[in-house]
């Protein structure tokens, strides 16, 4: 009889086999259901589309920069918009949230606060607020373009020209 048809020494039986091979298998499954959210996290809301939801105030850190101790409630109310919550019993507080769920999952959740003495604002307190858009705007046009001219640069024609300009 060849050698590679030879029987195993090290036989087990049927049963034994199943022993081992059943716990490793399900540990190998066990893992890959943990990381299947991992790479493909879509697959549990497979056919169900949700909305992203953006609720409450969406404030800029140029809003919050341009509060100032004093202004009224119309000055603030003009600069940050309508307060999300606004009590009854603590008139002289603000609250403005904002809230951003994306897939059903909350993604960013800000709070601010602002507090009034007498009519007047007298501070804020809060979390950190993003970037205006146009200041995003303005940084992404610099990264993407390059440093624009600045309006007081003559250019190449002005300075050609005065070349001969200066020669009279």
């Amino acid at each position: 009889m060849p050698r590679f048809f030879r029987p195993c020494r090290f036989h087990l039986p049927v049963a034994a086999r199943l022993r081992f091979a059943l716990p490793l298998v399900a540990a190998l499954a066990a893992g890959g259901c943990s990381t299947i959210n991992t790479y493909i996290p879509a697959i549990q809301q497979f056919g169900v589309y949700k909305i992203d939801i953006n609720q409450g105030n969406m404030l800029s850190q140029d809003q919050v920069d341009r509060l100032k101790v004093g202004q009224s409630r119309a000055q603030v109310r003009a600069l940050l918009g309508t307060p999300l919550i606004t009590s009854a019993f603590r008139d002289a507080r603000w609250d403005y949230v904002y809230l951003f769920a994306r897939q059903g999952t909350v993604r960013e959740q800000r709070r601010f606060v602002v507090f009034f003495v007498d009519d007047g604002l007298a501070r804020w307190e809060g979390d950190e607020m993003p970037p205006s858009p146009m200041e995003l705007n303005r940084l992404a046009a610099e990264r993407s373009i390059g440093r624009l001219p600045s309006a007081d640069d003559k250019g190449v024609l002005t300075w050609f020209f005065d070349l001969f300009r200066d020669s009279r």
